[in-house]
């Protein structure tokens, strides 16, 4: 099974845990253009072990947009504002 630390993101940056059709993860995604944050996408139906990871994070739901940040915490359909604050932007 894959491991948080495997997707911990550079400064500054975040991963986020997606699919193909959450509408959640493309507005998230928006709002990370628009204001130039770095990101990873990972789609949990096309990485393995990666649906398991999310599960692990949230409880046992595979939840996405879930998002890693530099520090390793994550956090399960953050704002903007969310991901601003964590990055201390």
């Amino acid at each position: 099974m894959s491991t948080v630390a495997e997707f911990t993101p550079a400064a500054g940056t975040i991963t986020m845990f997606s699919t193909e059709w959450c509408g959640y993860c493309k507005r998230l995604k928006l709002m990370l253009d628009k204001t130039g944050i770095g990101y990873t996408i990972v789609d949990i139906e096309q990485t393995p072990g990666t649906p398991e990871l999310v599960g692990e994070i949230n409880g046992g739901n595979q939840v996405v947009p879930t998002v890693i940040y530099p520090d390793g915490t994550t956090a399960t359909n953050p704002s903007i504002n969310d991901v601003k604050a964590a990055l201390g932007i």
